[in-house]
């Protein structure tokens, strides 16, 4: 199992320096970069400033100046906001820009406020749709000269300019949850990305079974990488996880309120909505967030993460930027890289010389 690294820009009120911000995410993009996470995500998120990344491919060019090996990603680019020659065109030179380590991401989108403002105003369920347009019609640009007729989108023989530096194209993620997409995105090749968001342990687990749902059914399709994302917040004292929980809450009731479209938001910032307006109110009980989300000891989150490993989770995403000091999403990734990520190093080598014995063992029976 590998891991991953989801990171944004974040202001949750005007005192905050964006310079100051901007510096201290450079600094944990390098630490991923150098302690052997493969890929660094950013969102698309637009008027909000609890997530600021207006531009994902100038966020991702940036990183790319500044590190050597890590991948880098969309996590997500939001279909209806995007023309499939704009996004073709632009995911292509940033692979260029890049070195050819670009991760494309790509999803429904998720605020409905958000939506009224860059959507039209769809409801934000119909996402769907135009993700199910946007991917075959990106694909087919990169390949060279493709007329569109569809149903939100349309236009003459065009080609996407440049073409992406990764052939026959860079890595496709779609970002899942029920199981119509993971088998549509089995279909057209890409990966998938899922989240249990703030749901139980359990969550993980259904989730796992989509995906191995999804491989059953598309015996056709090499099996594509499977990917989950959860927050997450390494600590050395199990006593220290009150103020990461009481963080992911406050985190939640903002996400609640451009989710539902239920509160308001001042000059970019959203309020937190009450207990009473959110939905599955159990999810913000402090004992439950602890359990759900990565946090703990390098000793828990290892334990934790067994479950992603058993669920058949190829990688596994951090999303350490909820709100909590720039002090203690460093600490995670030191942690992280420390004591938690050799663990899984050391499975994952094992697991490939027990294959190589099966291999050799299978040659001799042979001959």
């Amino acid at each position: 199992m590998k891991f991953s690294l989801s990171l944004h820009m974040e202001r949750f009120s005007p005192s905050e320096d964006l310079t100051q911000i901007k510096n201290e995410v450079l600094t944990l993009v390098r630490m991923a970069d150098e302690g052997g996470f493969v890929t660094v995500w950013t969102p698309e998120h637009h008027t909000i400033e609890f997530t600021i990344a207006p531009g994902p491919f100038s966020i991702l060019t940036w990183w790319g100046a500044h590190t050597e090996r890590v991948r880098l990603g969309t996590a997500t680019i939001v279909a209806p906001y995007w023309d499939p020659i704009r996004l073709a065109g632009e995911a292509a030179l940033c692979d260029h820009l890049i070195d050819g380590r670009l991760e494309l991401g790509i999803a429904r989108g998720a605020y409905q406020y958000e939506f009224d403002r860059m959507a039209g105003g769809i409801p934000q369920q119909l996402g769907g749709a135009y993700l199910r347009e946007l991917v075959p019609a990106v694909l087919k640009l990169w390949q060279g000269d493709y007329a569109h007729d569809g149903e939100y989108w349309k236009f003459p023989t065009a080609t996407s300019v440049p073409k992406p530096l990764q052939q026959p194209h860079p890595p496709i993620w779609v970002a899942a949850r029920d199981p119509q997409t993971y088998d549509w995105a089995f279909k057209v090749g890409a990966n998938i990305m899922a989240t249990p968001l703030s749901s139980p342990m359990a969550e993980v687990a259904n989730l796992g079974n989509k995906f191995r749902k999804a491989c059953a059914d598309n015996p056709q399709v090499p099996r594509p990488k499977f990917m989950m994302l959860r927050r997450a917040c390494v600590y050395e004292r199990s006593e220290d996880w009150e103020t990461p929980v009481k963080m992911s809450i406050d985190y939640g009731r903002a996400f609640e309120n451009l989710f539902q479209n239920i509160g308001t938001v001042e000059n970019g910032f959203p309020e937190r909505v009450s207990y009473d307006n959110v939905n599955n109110r159990q999810n913000y009980d402090p004992h439950a967030v602890r359990e759900a989300m990565l946090f703990g000891t390098p000793d828990e989150v290892i334990e934790k993460l067994y479950a992603y490993e058993a669920a058949g989770v190829d990688e596994v995403c951090l999303g350490i930027s909820f709100n909590n000091p720039f002090a203690m999403q460093k600490k995670t990734l030191e942690l992280f890289i420390r004591e938690v990520l050799p663990v899984f190093a050391e499975r994952e080598t094992e697991r490939e010389r027990e294959a190589a014995k099966a291999r050799a063992k299978q040659t001799a029976l042979a001959d």
